[in-house]
């Protein structure tokens, strides 16, 4: 049994991938000597360098590997060159969106995401800000099918308001989080003034993996660490549920990007078991509702090719789930997608598929996209 589609995917998690003068060309002119840029090792190949901690490098081998054999991925010895040119040349996406089945994508950042654990907040901040600029000149090149999700550095909770603000104005359709904020945590009362800007401006925010400076270890074989990533998001969604945020701000609208949805339903489950079970030794703070039915209603999850959500859809919420290519990184499904979801989305009724696969998205962030994918030039 196969799915057919007579419509274009709306790909709720795509990327850029910053050109070497992203930040450079836009950044304030007191940071521009200290601005990220690209330089070239013998041995690894052309790397993206965050100054500021020297551990913080982005080989160019995996962020574009999009479409390569899984056996022809490697981490080190790719040059800028080696991109695919869509990722940071506007008019080469559309041709790459429509071999893919894609109509329209939401675009987020790829070494943005290293920054976000930078220790520097006014760094950050800075080039946040710089790259901003950047995507907003980007998706200008085709409003209707290319919607960014702006930065925000989160250096506390005042400029995080400042930040959301001026995405905002600039006409970005979400907010991509840093994983962990500069001053306090996420459950500090200080923060309810940006749940609640975040709520009149309406501006999902999104947590996206790989944004969470706690998580880049790992025990035993080097692969083990891969599997923190849907960790990290975890942990904000369990801070922002058991401290109330949901309660207080019942509007507000959360994404889980690139974290995949196949374990919401025991995850939801557990919170429920611990809330129930626990939380009075905890000394844990009363909420209006249980935890899951939190999860359920104001926490949207994107996946790619995690077929085990379609399989336990009925323990989730249908509405809340959506669809991502991931492109150009190494966890694309690009240029198979459609041939995977075929196969993957194929028990699923119409209307199920159509709201995973776009509408949910278009509702979402509030996109007027084109029902179908530009033609292949």
């Amino acid at each position: 049994m196969q799915a057919h589609f007579d419509y274009g995917f709306v790909s709720a998690d795509s990327h850029v991938t910053e050109p070497p003068d992203c930040y450079a060309r836009f950044i304030d002119p007191a940071f521009r000597d200290r601005a990220p840029y690209i330089r070239h090792d013998e041995k690894r190949g052309d790397l993206y360098v965050i100054p500021g901690q020297d551990n913080m490098m982005v080989p160019m081998g995996l962020v574009a590997a999009a479409g390569e054999e899984s056996s022809q991925m490697t981490f080190n010895g790719r040059d800028f060159d080696d991109w695919h040119r869509s990722g940071w040349d506007a008019s080469h996406r559309l041709n790459d969106q429509a071999r893919d089945g894609v109509a329209a994508e939401v675009l987020f950042a790829t070494v943005g995401m290293q920054l976000c654990g930078h220790a520097d907040l006014d760094y950050r901040r800075a080039c946040m800000e710089a790259y901003n600029r950047w995507l907003h000149e980007y998706c200008s090149h085709a409003p209707d099918r290319l919607f960014g999700a702006g930065q925000a550095a989160v250096n506390n909770a005042n400029d995080a308001v400042e930040e959301i603000r001026s995405i905002k104005e600039m006409g970005f359709k979400a907010v991509l989080m840093s994983g962990q904020p500069g001053e306090e945590d996420y459950d500090h009362p200080s923060y309810d003034r940006l749940w609640a800007e975040a709520v009149e401006l309406e501006l999902p925010l999104c947590f996206h993996i790989l944004t969470n400076r706690s998580y880049a270890g790992h025990r035993g074989p080097k692969i083990n660490g891969l599997l923190n990533v849907v960790r990290s998001c975890q942990d904000v969604l369990g801070m922002l549920i058991f401290s109330g945020v949901f309660d207080r701000f019942p509007d507000l609208k959360v994404v889980c990007v690139e974290s995949d949805a196949g374990w919401a339903p025991h995850y939801a489950y557990r919170m429920d078991h611990i809330y129930k079970r626990h939380r009075f030794w905890n000394k844990a703070q009363e909420l209006a509702k249980l935890p899951s039915e939190y999860f359920f209603e104001n926490i949207w999850l994107t996946f790619q090719d995690d077929w085990t959500a379609f399989k336990v859809r009925e323990h989730l919420n249908v509405e809340r789930l959506m669809w991502a290519n991931d492109f150009p990184h190494s966890d694309s499904t690009w240029p198979l997608s459609k041939e995977l979801l075929s196969e993957h989305a194929a028990d699923l009724s119409e209307t199920e598929r159509r709201k995973i696969l776009r509408d949910n998205c278009v509702e979402l962030f509030g996109l007027e996209a084109p029902e179908q994918p530009a033609a292949l030039s």
